[in-house]
């Protein structure tokens, strides 16, 4: 097989160390050592979380995570405040809305962000303070815009609805201050910036969370986080069923590396090269979907010139220069295509799915100075690299 590179936001390519960390034998999940690494694992995302509040551990995507989320904290009847300007707001709403929450929305153009005005009035228009959540998605990566959590949580005041983030995208990526932002609850997924396989969510929960998890009424078993908590709580930590073990040695890998690195530094390399994919795009002539007030570092989707389709240009790029780039989402789905840039990426991977974005749409008849485009990346690169 030829290297392929991999430039979509999710799963994300594997440091090596990750890889060599999964190449072992199993362990017993009740014993000491397995114990020992679920410590260093919960304590390290304390740190990428900016948090102490303890974070729960899950056998899941990130979506199972969403779901605990509203099963542990919600019930039905309850209404929820959903901040929607992109395909995975959604999807959480969605969740909600099949447990018998009514979610209220405040929607933006896909594309757009937060409107902070709009949910400031919504909130001082619930006068008996009836929303128990208001849900918000950081890094809404069918748009690639970064809505602005600590607005959010301005712009509740002194309402009591919890405020949860889908961090899916985000945590490790881009700072989220969950402490200092009062953010009730934060979930992440292992394939995303945690740069490790599918298969574990990573849920905080605060004080006031778990309190109102004491009022939650939704039918939960598997994802009851309470049971996790005694779990995690133990002097050995583990998880009340069997957790995919291969991917906790990953993560326990990967959160190695995050630390060794260090958060300021992880931030600063998302954002070198989140700038480096917008110059090169702009320097085709194309044009990136969010503007740069409010783009997020994690994936930059692409406006297809007019009567092309998006999902031709990832099939051609694919197909000919064994460059995986994401499809666009829902009504997104052939207006652009997107380029993920967080986790374990490099420039020269950029650079080279920059140049087969710009190969594949000549290929398909519409030419672009795909050699600008990549001059404009390495510019910026350089740029980057004299601060």
């Amino acid at each position: 097989m030829t290297r392929t590179t991999l430039l979509i936001p999710g799963p994300t390519p594997l440091p090596p160390e990750v890889l060599h960390a999964m190449d072992r034998q199993m362990l017993n999940h009740r014993g000491p050592v397995f114990g020992r690494m679920m410590r260093e694992i919960l304590d390290g995302l304390g740190t990428i979380f900016q948090t102490t509040n303890e974070i729960i551990p899950l056998s899941s995507s990130g979506t199972g995570g969403l779901e605990a989320s509203v099963v542990n904290f919600l019930s039905a009847g309850d209404r929820v405040l959903s901040v929607n300007n992109g395909s995975f707001c959604e999807r959480w709403a969605a969740i909600a809305e099949q447990y018998g929450v009514r979610v209220d929305r405040v929607n933006a153009e896909w594309g757009q962000p937060t409107p902070l005005g709009a949910v400031a009035e919504r909130v001082r228009a619930d006068a008996r303070r009836e929303y128990r959540a208001v849900l918000v998605t950081q890094s809404e990566t069918s748009t690639g815009v970064l809505n602005d959590v600590r607005g959010v949580r301005e712009a509740l005041g002194d309402h009591p609805a919890l405020l949860m983030v889908d961090g899916i995208s985000s945590i490790g990526a881009v700072p989220l201050d969950t402490d200092g932002w009062g953010v009730d609850i934060a979930v992440t997924g292992s394939q995303k910036a945690l740069m490790s396989p599918p298969g574990l969510a990573f849920v905080s929960v605060s004080e006031r969370a778990w309190q109102a998890a004491e009022r939650s009424t939704l039918p939960k078993f598997y994802f009851d986080l309470r049971k996790a908590r005694a779990q995690v709580q133990a002097a050995s930590p583990s998880t009340p069923f069997t957790p995919a073990m291969s991917i906790v040695f990953a993560v326990h890998a990967a959160v190695g590396l995050i630390l060794r690195e260090g958060l300021p530094q992880v931030f600063e390399r998302h954002r070198r090269l989140a700038r480096t994919t917008r110059a090169g795009v702009r320097g085709m002539g194309l044009r990136t979907l969010a503007e740069d007030a409010y783009a997020v570092d994690t994936v930059t989707p692409v406006l297809m010139p007019d009567g092309v389709q998006g999902r031709a240009v990832v099939a051609r790029a694919r197909d000919a220069y064994d460059v995986v780039l994401g499809a666009g989402i829902g009504r997104l789905d052939q207006a652009t295509i997107r380029i993920g840039h967080l986790g374990y990426m490099t420039p020269e991977w950029l650079v080279a799915g920059l140049e087969a974005l710009g190969r594949s749409l000549g290929d398909l008849g519409h030419p672009v100075e795909t050699n600008a485009g990549v001059a404009a990346a390495r510019k910026a690169l350089e740029a980057a690299a004299r601060r």
